[in-house]
């Protein structure tokens, strides 16, 4: 069917029919997509606004009035904020926690997350149009389509498989550091320090060889400093975090509190626990290591020594039939 409209096309409009197609039909859905894009609905500062009502600002030397949704968002994209965020509560809390577990916790970080899969995405398109345009040359529609709208999509998931490798990267730098932290909390906490204290400690600590973990530790030190509760403060933190052993460390405290045990017998057990879980992901990694090998092996190893071995022998069975 494929073949048959570009022999259409081809005999319609000539042999750029199909990129004339192709461009008329992504315009047309421009057009379609623009009534829903710019339609929102109307914000209650937008009201306020029409309203002529106005939040006073403190005076001080005849400082004009201000609207008070000017202090609510930052200097960039603030104009676009309402097409470059998901309008979707449970959407943009699902993008903003994998971006903060990617280690991106900029207020922003959701619309510039948008706005650079929008932008790389039509650059991508706008570039595959014009190497079809130019160097194209007469290839069919099915190739045409890829090497046109190629580009675009992979411009469009470029920001979501980077976002995927920075957490899966950082997940990694946590569950590495990790029970090395445990040695040091439990440490500090046999040494007469109170968790808090620990907690801070341990986040000065091992910030030169675990960053990623020193920024999660310092976080729960300061939202407990501020006066938020124990237990919601570590379970925050699993969640930022993603990790089965976080989220078994928070449940481990958060029970030792409850139920009024030793949080130094608590740690020393699970700080066992994890010692010997990283040994054990060691000796898997060098498990595999054959099998990835054999892979290099064969294509390496194997046909050099089958020249050096079958070679002379080939050789000379060639040379007598030659000479015959």
């Amino acid at each position: 069917m494929l073949d048959n409209i570009n022999t259409y096309l081809t005999e319609a409009l000539g042999p750029a029919g199909p990129l004339i197609a192709m461009g008329v039909l992504g315009v047309f859905f421009i057009i379609m997509t623009l009534p829903i894009l710019l339609t929102r609905k109307e914000d209650p500062f937008d009201r306020l606004a029409g309203s002529g009502t106005r939040v006073q600002a403190p005076k001080k030397d005849g400082a004009e009035k201000i609207h008070l949704r000017e202090q609510q968002k930052g200097p960039k994209l603030d104009k676009f904020a309402a097409y470059l965020e998901p309008q979707d509560q449970q959407e943009f809390s699902a993008r903003r926690l994998k971006l903060i577990q990617a280690g991106y916790r900029g207020k922003t970080a959701v619309r510039t997350y948008y706005f650079l899969q929008m932008s790389l995405g039509l650059l991508g398109l706008v570039l595959g149009g014009l190497y079809t345009l130019l160097l194209g040359g007469d290839a069919d529609l099915k190739w045409t389509m890829i090497q046109t709208f190629g580009p675009g999509l992979a411009g469009y998931y470029g920001p979501s498989y980077w976002v995927d490798k920075r957490r899966e990267k950082r997940q990694g730098e946590i569950l590495d550091g990790f029970p090395d932290a445990l040695d040091l909390m439990l440490v500090c906490i046999e040494a007469g320090q109170s968790l808090d204290q620990a907690i801070q400690r341990v986040a000065k600590e091992i910030a030169p060889s675990a960053p990623a973990l020193s920024e999660e530790f310092t976080m729960v030190s300061n939202e407990m400093r501020a006066g938020k509760e124990r237990a919601v403060v570590l379970k925050d933190m699993s969640e930022r975090c993603d990790i089965q052993d976080i989220s078994a460390f928070a449940t481990v405290m958060i029970q030792s509190a409850a139920f009024g045990t030793s949080l130094g017998d608590a740690l020393r057990v699970y700080a066992s626990e994890m010692r010997d879980k990283r040994v054990t992901r060691a000796e898997e990694k060098a498990n595999t290591l054959p099998t990835k090998m054999t892979l290099c092996t064969m294509m390496f190893t194997v046909p050099p020594l089958l020249i050096i071995m079958v070679g002379p022998s080939v050789f000379s069975i060639y040379t007598e039939m030659i000479m015959k």
